[in-house]
C-alpha cells in the first residue's frame, strides 16, 4: 500500500487555511510599524463619532432651542442614524448635558488653575472677564449660555443643572479669593466678596446685547469691561 502523502504545511484535516476562511499569517502576523492598532481605531472612531453629534446638537439647539430641538434632526445633521446616538446620550436632555460639560469645561479648568494661584483680586477678575471675551463671547459657547437664559426658567432641570455644574463651581472658586482680597485691602467693602455674582454683569449684558441689539448698536465689549473694573475696585491698582 502506498504511504499517505505529506500534506503541504498549514494544511488539517478539514482542508487548506484558505478553505477554513483564515491564513497563517493572520494569526501570527505583527502588526506593521507606525500601523494604529484596530481597537486604537475604533476608540478613536467613536470619539470622532461622539464630537460629531455633539457638534450637530449645538446647531439644533442654537437654531430651534431645547424644547423645539428633536434627535432625528440632529441626527440628520450629524449623517448618522437616529439609534446611534443612544449609542452615546440616553436622551435628549442628556445630549444637552453633556454639551454643556463639553463646552465649560476647559473654562472651569483654567479658572480652577488660577484658584490655586496667589494674585490681586484686580489681576484675577480682568482675566476672568478677558477669559470670557476670548473663549465664550468670541465661540459658539456663548450660544449655549443664552440658551440657559431664555430656556432656563421653562425648563428648571436644565437651570439647576448648569447652576450646579458651572455656577456654583466659578462662585466655589471666586468666593474665598475674593474674601482674601478685602482681608487684605484690595477691595473697598466686602461687597463683592458677598456678592461675587457682581463680576459677571458685564459677561451678561454682552450676551444678550449681541443677540438682540448688536447690528442696531454694537458694544464696545473690552471697552465695558474696563469700566466695569474701575467700578469694583475705584482707584486700586493692580
Amino acid at each position: 500500500m502506498p504511504k499517505e502523502a505529506r500534506k503541504p504545511a498549514g494544511q488539517s484535516k478539514g482542508g487548506s487555511a484558505e478553505q477554513n476562511g483564515q491564513t497563517t499569517r493572520d494569526a501570527a502576523e505583527p502588526i506593521a510599524v507606525g500601523a494604529t492598532p484596530p481597537r486604537r481605531r475604533r476608540v478613536a472612531n467613536a470619539q470622532e463619532r461622539r464630537a460629531e453629534i455633539l457638534a450637530a446638537a449645538l446647531d439644533e439647539f442654537t437654531a430651534r432651542g431645547f424644547e423645539g430641538a428633536r434627535l432625528d434632526d440632529v441626527a440628520k445633521r450629524a449623517g448618522v442614524a437616529k439609534g446611534t446616538i443612544y449609542l452615546y446620550f440616553a436622551d435628549k436632555e442628556t445630549l444637552f448635558q453633556e454639551l454643556v460639560r463639553s463646552m465649560v469645561h476647559p473654562l472651569l479648568g483654567t479658572l480652577e488653575r488660577m484658584g490655586g494661584i496667589d494674585i490681586p483680586a484686580r489681576v484675577l477678575v480682568e482675566g476672568l472677564l478677558n477669559t470670557f471675551v476670548r473663549e465664550v463671547l468670541g465661540t459658539r459657547r456663548r450660544d449655549i449660555v443664552r440658551l440657559i437664559l431664555t430656556e432656563g426658567a421653562r425648563f428648571p432641570t436644565i437651570a439647576e443643572f448648569y447652576h450646579r455644574e458651572v455656577i456654583s463651581r466659578v462662585l466655589g472658586i471666586v468666593r474665598p479669593l475674593l474674601t482674601r482680597a478685602y482681608e487684605r485691602g484690595e477691595l473697598p467693602s466686602d461687597a463683592l466678596a458677598r456678592f461675587p455674582q457682581l463680576i459677571v454683569a458685564p459677561a451678561l449684558v454682552a450676551i444678550m446685547w449681541s443677540g438682540l441689539f448688536e447690528k442696531f448698536e454694537p458694544l464696545d465689549v473690552p471697552e465695558m469691561i474696563r469700566a466695569h473694573l474701575g467700578i469694583l475696585f475705584g482707584g486700586r491698582g493692580a
